[in-house]
């Protein structure tokens, strides 16, 4: 069936970290609600770190529409995402978190937000008034604590940049990717700085639905992700504000270090 001119193809990128138990049955979840989208679709899942069974489990399931790619050393959710992104063909360019804490229905809402205002790039957001969210009160105290540092060194408006679903027109991302160096904490941030930066200015927000249970997460690591973000926060900072780097050209930029990546 040949694509009409106004239809668009999505590539949705999933990182994962150490989730052989649930991966295969999480990304067959999603792919149930792709399949019900107005949009044909590719997904892209990337084992960030070939530490467990998972990159095996994806590729014994032999799941339609899923490509996946990963690399031997751990390197972060940030930079799973970016090596997902250029490898993504759609020209709608999304990514959700492969926990399942958001739900992947809400991929729907972000995709009719991006038509009706014909926007640059959709932030899934726990502060939209319609969003459903349940998470513990510290969770929350720490979400507002960040949203006005972010505000207070960055001016952005969008209020919750850290929400692990967002969807990008593929023209834009173009010019945002290759600006971003980001590998853990703080990546949702710097494409959203970076884009700010370069004058993208059709950001919009869209309500999620979001159910975050602690699980076996230590106060140990939730300690080390608080000093995580806010020093790649203060890195964002320091790029932008002092060194220009988001402003610099294409043959300025830095280019990232290249991994051998196993495609299956």
């Amino acid at each position: 069936m040949k694509k009409r001119k106004d239809e668009h193809f999505l590539s949705l990128i999933i990182p994962v970290y150490k989730q052989e138990k649930t991966i295969v049955r999480n990304i067959n979840h999603i792919k149930s609600v792709l399949d019900n989208v107005r949009y044909d679709y590719e997904v892209i899942a990337v084992v960030d770190g070939i530490i467990d069974n998972s990159l095996k489990k994806i590729k014994q399931a032999k799941i339609p529409k899923v490509t996946t790619l990963g690399y031997i050393k751990n390197q972060g959710k940030s930079y799973a995402i970016r090596l997902g992104m250029t490898k993504a063909r759609g020209d709608y360019v999304m990514f959700i978190d492969s926990g399942l804490e958001i739900d992947p229905n809400g991929i729907s809402m972000l995709l009719e937000h991006m038509e009706w205002y014909d926007a640059d790039i959709i932030v899934g957001s726990k502060r939209h008034l319609a969003s459903q969210v349940k998470y513990p009160f510290y969770r929350k105290m720490l979400s507002y604590g960040y949203y006005y540092l972010v505000k207070f060194l960055f001016g952005i408006k969008i209020r919750d940049t850290q929400a692990g679903i967002k969807v990008f027109k593929k023209k834009a991302l173009e010019k945002i990717l290759p600006r971003l160096m980001e590998k853990q904490f703080a990546g949702d941030l710097e494409i959203l700085v970076a884009a700010d930066t370069l004058g993208f200015k059709r950001i919009y927000e869209a309500p999620i639905k979001l159910d975050y249970q602690l699980g076996s997460v230590t106060s140990a690591a939730t300690l080390k992700a608080i000093l995580g973000i806010v020093k790649d926060t203060l890195f964002i900072f320091y790029r932008k504000n002092v060194i220009a780097h988001y402003q610099k050209s294409g043959k300025k930029l830095i280019k990232p270090k290249r991994l051998k990546v196993i495609r299956t």
